[in-house]
């Protein structure tokens, strides 16, 4: 059953979190780990948000807005990952579990990606709003040139909390399907999120200054991702 109070308080946070991110504050609360973990905290399971963010704060970490450069939408990712994994955790009845976590981020992982193109289409938008308030403002109409900034920053908080929205909703309306996993599919998924967090620190330490990080991380990964691999075949014979 879908917990509408939830969807709409996602959408806040995701609407929220925009704004932060690009436009006020920005005082690093859209931070994966931040953003997750709050969101889980909404959601009443911070269990899940907090794991969720731990992993998606490693991957991403180091990204950044640079210039032309615009990196994938690590908050997005991270709202959407933690409310459809507690979403799926709440509709299914039990708690956050790892392999929910899986679930959750191998499904909405790709939000970071539709985040980005939402970015670039808003840039546009921003572009020829920061015009406007430069000809008002050279007009000596500086009221407008304020307005203008204020109508380029409802249309992130509209798009990123509507789809931080979708997402939770999407999670509620796919928690009975989640009962269906075979026994197999849902070890294998538990077994994954260890090995996800792996290649995700083994990713962070790439961009660090650790010199063996990145073989430490990546052995972990071959060895949780093959126990995973060896556990799933059991099962399935």
């Amino acid at each position: 059953m879908v917990v509408w109070h939830h969807v709409g308080l996602a959408g806040l946070w995701g609407g929220l979190l925009a704004l932060e991110r690009r436009a006020f504050l920005q005082a690093m609360f859209s931070r994966p780990l931040v953003a997750a973990t709050g969101m889980g905290l909404l959601m009443n399971d911070v269990l899940t948000g907090l794991f969720v963010g731990l992993l998606l704060e490693l991957f991403y970490q180091g990204s950044a807005n640079m210039g032309a450069s615009l990196p994938e939408h690590d908050t997005l990712a991270a709202v959407s990952c933690a409310g459809a994994s507690a979403a799926l955790a709440d509709g299914s009845g039990g708690g956050g579990t790892p392999a929910l976590w899986s679930l959750g981020i191998l499904l909405f992982v790709g939000m970071g990606h539709v985040g980005r193109g939402v970015d670039r289409t808003l840039e546009r938008h921003s572009a020829r709003l920061a015009l406007r308030a430069v000809d008002s403002a050279e007009a000596g109409d500086l009221n407008r040139a304020v307005r203008q900034n204020l109508w380029g920053m409802w249309p992130h908080f509209i798009a990123f909390g509507a789809l931080s929205a979708a997402s939770v909703l999407a999670g509620y309306l796919l928690a009975p399907l989640e009962a269906l996993l075979p026994l197999a599919a849902a070890r294998g998924l538990a077994w994954a999120y260890p090995a996800m967090a792996s290649v995700a620190a083994a990713i962070a330490a790439r961009g660090s200054h650790s010199r063996h990080g990145v073989i430490y991380a990546g052995v972990a990964a071959a060895l949780v991702t093959g126990l995973a691999a060896a556990v799933s075949f059991t099962e399935a014979r």
